[in-house]
């Protein structure tokens, strides 16, 4: 599993502002993937950032869906298979290579999934750095928690989860982690029927957690996208104010300079 909080990846700095690595996934759920490349670390302008703020909300919140939606085909694809496999002694080749491809996607949309977990909390320490008012509101979090060290438990929950379901079938996460090792696995496991049932229940457990892991990870970026978006509203309220104030001091009439009694010199 890509350990994606660890410090060596967070001194890097931001990962690219929600937008996500989808290009791995098949061009039909790339959907809102494409798109700007930007570090959250790297925008120095703050407007910049405020900006990508508010577009980014609804941006992630489609491809956390599109990823959900892949994740229960791909369940739904492999208990197919899994009935097949009840009627035949063993997979034919072409089919299994199927099999493989899900698994793999599968596999992709992990990875995935904590990238987006990974950027979004990167987005809350930036904001928090760059002002005080939203460190403020984010230190009102339930348990002392911020939405950074949320993401990073969600994180961590998720890769635990499928690391357990790997080991209750004699496999490790490392086999998990590259394109090469999981199709090592499978291979290993393709050359008997019962090992072929295993990789596919071990796929369907997966894929079924995956579902659910990113219906709750959709449920922490609304959060966060709420709380955001009301500091937003209340900075731009601020604005708003000290905006009429400005023009309030600059229209005001200037007191007379004239009449009223002259100063004289009295010896």
């Amino acid at each position: 599993m890509p350990r994606l909080y660890s410090p060596s990846h967070r001194s890097l700095g931001g990962l690219a502002a929600i937008a996500i690595l989808l290009g791995s996934t098949s061009p039909a759920y790339a959907g809102a993937a494409t798109g700007a490349a930007t570090e959250w670390t790297q925008l120095a302008n703050n407007a910049q950032l405020i900006d990508l703020l508010k577009s980014s909300g609804i941006q992630v919140d489609n491809q956390l869906t599109q990823i959900g939606q892949l994740a229960e085909q791909i369940q739904n694809q492999l208990k197919i298979y899994e009935n097949m496999l009840q009627n035949t002694a063993q997979l034919p080749a072409h089919v299994w290579g199927q099999v493989e491809s899900d698994l793999n996607r599968l596999r992709n949309i992990v990875g995935q999934g904590q990238t987006i977990a990974f950027s979004m909390g990167n987005s809350d320490d930036v904001l928090k750095q760059r002002f005080k008012s939203y460190a403020d509101l984010d230190t009102n979090l339930p348990n002392a928690e911020s939405y950074s060290s949320t993401y990073q438990s969600w994180s961590d929950t998720n890769r635990e989860t499928i690391a357990g379901t790997l080991r209750a079938a004699n496999l490790t996460a490392d086999q998990f982690e590259s394109e090469e090792d999981t199709m090592g696995a499978l291979r290993g496991l393709s050359e008997s029927a019962d090992g072929q049932m295993k990789a596919l229940q071990i796929g369907h457990e997966i894929a079924a957690q995956q579902v659910a892991q990113m219906q709750k990870l959709r449920g922490l970026v609304s959060q966060q996208m709420t709380m955001t978006g009301t500091w937003l509203q209340s900075e731009q309220t601020d604005k708003d104010l000290a905006q009429k104030r400005r023009q309030e001091f600059f229209k005001a009439t200037a007191p007379p300079t004239s009449g009223g009694q002259k100063m004289k010199v009295e010896w």
